[in-house]
């Protein structure tokens, strides 16, 4: 396998990882002060990769109450950046070795596709009654809920 790494502290797929990282995000402070400096923090973070400097930020935790409550722990800005980075050079890699069927974290995929391939399998499905299939719907149902809860 060759030497990713360059690809990963590459400027422009730096720029890149900052511009996914920053997805329905770009109006939060901790963004806004980044991307006011963008170069120089983009150049800055390559250094510290190029290196070996490069140290985590602690991670930032806070409470979410959807449809329960959850504990979510988010890494800093800078290394949401470095996470897109590092993903940019090897999503393209592992991408095709992945099942069709596989939907998490995955561009194009998630819970919604996962729900829609699954109904039609059970509606192609030839051996089940149409109250089978709708009962097995109803209980995937409850546990995609679960899943997302």
């Amino acid at each position: 396998m060759p030497d990713l790494f360059p690809n990963v502290v590459d400027f422009e797929n730096l720029h890149a990882a900052y511009l996914g990282a920053r997805v329905q995000k770009r109006y939060r402070s901790s963004i806004l002060k980044f991307g006011y400096e963008l170069e120089e923090n983009l150049l800055a973070l390559r250094r510290e990769l190029t290196r070996k400097t490069y140290r985590h930020g602690g991670y930032r935790e806070f409470v979410v109450t959807d449809s329960k409550k959850r504990v979510i722990k988010a890494a800093p800005f800078r290394d949401r950046v470095v996470h897109h980075a590092v993903c940019n050079v090897i999503e393209p890699i592992f991408e095709p070795s992945f099942i069709y069927d596989s939907y998490a974290c995955r561009n194009g995929k998630g819970t919604h596709a996962a729900i829609i391939r699954l109904e039609h399998f059970i509606r192609s499905s030839k051996n089940a009654s149409p109250r089978e299939r709708e009962r097995e719907r109803e209980r995937e149902r409850r546990s995609c809920r679960k899943c997302i809860a």
